[in-house]
This record gives structure tokens, sequence and C-alpha cells, in this order.
């Protein structure tokens, strides 16, 4: 039996009816571009957050550099990053003249904590990106209360966190802004790309609509220079489809994910996800740490099994990034070198999250025998 790492399409089958009359909605309206379905999904998925405000934009990277923009970030000031993230995290902030200033993650997790990023604090820190990473909450009320303290933004990045919640509040709802991707494998995907600001800061949220249409609130009236970085209609009308789905669906992953968490919890040489008491993930993906890293995923492969790498080249290793290296950097080479994601979607069998489990189980069993 082949278990595919991912099966977008099985969940658009589940929700054609739904997504085919969204289709037909738009296309009779003849209004593709900031019309009634942007303005409602972004109503709905603000209120979904808590927030007061959500932007649609073009893209999760657009989401991510339009807030450091707005929030006058730019030449000559440094942002604390997660130095193990997806490549948009450091981009963005490249993208507006500012220094990223990578942090290593937290003692055997995945996310940056307050003590790590208070030694990186200088004069010329504007802001920090704490990361959800793995649809994992990050510890963004501690980094809140010393961005406060600090006179800092926080920004978050909550690309793989729709729906994730810390202590009862959701991700992307602690800092000045909180930056979604709707990429379509993500928690809450559109057809294509698409991406959203979520901000309580009612004058932030104005400029970020002025800085999405080339600066413009009024047309033909442009106030400051701004990017061409809008949600399409058509995508608008899907995600609104599907945020009505979206605690549904992520309950599911969940529940696929405690089959994994509870099945591999006693093997020697794996290390589990970590997650905080009284947080809610959402598992965007479930990254389970090993040594074994390679061989395992051979294993898995030739039992049918595809598995993902996120990410194995740290983006300080990247050709436009190495300039900004750190120091020191083994925690984030050492999640570059041993993560591996394992099959997981919200219309995944539980029997087929089950074979994954037994696979895994399987090679580390044979592995320790053998050393014996």
């Amino acid at each position: 039996m082949r278990i595919p790492f991912y099966n977008l399409a099985a969940e658009h089958d589940w929700l054609r009816p739904e997504l085919d009359e969204a289709y037909r909605r738009v296309v009779s309206s003849g209004w593709f571009i900031l019309g009634p379905e942007v303005e409602a999904f972004e109503r709905e998925f603000a209120a979904y957050c808590g927030a007061q405000a959500c932007i649609g934009v073009a893209n999760g990277l657009d989401a991510l550099r339009l807030s450091l923009r707005a929030l006058g970030v730019g030449r000559g000031d440094e942002v604390i990053v997660a130095a193990h993230t997806f490549v948009a995290t450091w981009m963005a902030v490249a993208d507006v003249g500012a220094t990223p200033v990578a942090c290593e993650p937290e003692p055997g997790g995945a996310a940056i904590g307050t003590a790590a990023v208070e030694r990186l604090i200088t004069p010329r820190t504007r802001a920090v990106i704490p990361v959800h990473l793995y649809g994992v909450p990050a510890p963004v009320d501690d980094l809140a209360e010393l961005c406060g303290a600090s006179g800092l933004h926080l920004v978050e990045d909550a690309a793989q966190a729709h729906g994730a919640r810390r202590r009862g509040r959701s991700c992307g709802s602690f800092g000045a802004a909180g930056c979604f991707s709707f990429y379509p494998s993500k928690n809450l995907g559109a057809l294509g790309d698409g991406g959203g600001i979520i901000t309580s800061d009612i004058g932030l949220a104005k400029r970020l609509r002025r800085l999405r249409n080339y600066g413009s609130a009024v047309k033909y009236q442009v106030e400051e220079e701004g990017w061409n970085s809008r949600l399409d209609e058509l995508h608008a009308a899907f995600l609104r489809v599907k945020l009505t789905r979206l605690d549904e669906l992520n309950a599911r992953r969940n529940a696929l994910a405690q089959i994994y968490l509870d099945g591999l919890a006693d093997l020697d040489g794996v290390a589990l996800p970590q997650v905080s008491s009284g947080d809610a993930p959402v598992w965007h993906l479930f990254v389970l740490r090993t040594r074994e890293r390679d061989a395992l995923r051979a294993h898995l492969a030739d039992a049918g099994i595809e598995t993902g790498l996120h990410y194995p080249i740290p983006v300080y290793r990247m050709a436009p990034f190495r300039k900004y290296a750190p120091p020191a950097h083994g925690a984030s080479d050492l999640l570059a070198a041993e993560s591996l994601s394992l099959p997981l979607w919200p219309l995944m069998k539980t029997e087929s999250a089950e074979t994954v489990r037994d696979a895994v189980r399987t090679f580390f069993v044979r592995m320790r025998r053998a050393e014996r």
C-alpha cells in the first residue's frame, strides 16, 4: 500500500460541491479583485483569530514584508528571526532593507525563546519574528512581553499555524501583526497563492490596505510607494468555504498526530515534537528527529511511504544569506540534518497513520537488534 506524504486532491473532492458553488458565485458576479468575497473573508478570518482586522494579500512572503514596511522597519535596522525556518521569513527582512539576525531555537525544540532573543537585542533591533513552526505554538506570550518592555515590534510568522492556540489565544494575535500563508497545502489553503495579515491596530490595518494596493486608498490617488499584493476574489471565496471546516480538519490532524505521539514515544533515538502544556497545535507537519534520518527515510520509501524534509538546508547556508550566518548554529544545523516529516493530512485514514507508525517502529527495533 502506497501512502503519499499529502493528498490535497482528497480534501478538494470532499469539498467539491461547496467549492463549485463558490466558483460560480464569483464568476457570476464579474468582480475579481478586492470585492465582496475578500471583504467577507477578511471579516470572518479576523473574527476567527480574535483580531480586529485582516488584510488579504498575495502570499505569505508579502504578508511579512508588508507588515515590516508598515511598521517602519527598514535600512539600518535589525530584525531577530528564527535560524530554522522557511526562507521567506528571512527574505522579508532583507527585502525591506533590514538585517536578519539569526536566533537559535530553544533546547530540544524548534521555536525561538525569550532568553536567546534577549541576548541578541542591540540598539539597532526593531522587531522580532517568531515562527509557529509546523503548526506548534511558539512562546509568543513571553516574547510579546519582552518586546513590549524593549520597545520592539513583534511580528508573528503564523504561515503554518491556522487555528493553533497558545494558552487559549490564537497564534498570530499576540504581536503587532500576525502573518499567514494560504498556500494550497496549508491548514487553510487557497487553490493558488494567497496570504493574510491580522492585527488589532486599526491604524496599522489602514496602512497595510494602502500598501497592498500600490500605496493607494482611493483609486488614482497614491499616497506612498506600495505593492500590487492583493488576495483574489476567487481564492477568498474558496478560503471562506474552507474556514468553516478548519476546526474540524485540525481536530482530525490532531487525532492522527496522537497516533504518532503515542506509538513512537518509547523509541530510543527518536525525538518527537514538544508541545507546551495548555497549547493547542494544529500539526501542519509532524516532524520527528533522529540521527538515522536518511536511513529511516529510505526504509519508509521501500515500504511505499512518502516522507518530507523541512528544512534540510539552513537559510544561512543559502547564497543570498550566508553573510548573515550566526557565529554559532549547532542546534539549527542539527534540526536541518535530523528532521523528517511523516505523512499527515486531515483525510488520511487512521489505518494509514498506524501503518506509518508501525513501519517507523520496525526500523528502530531492527536497528537496535543489529547493534546487539
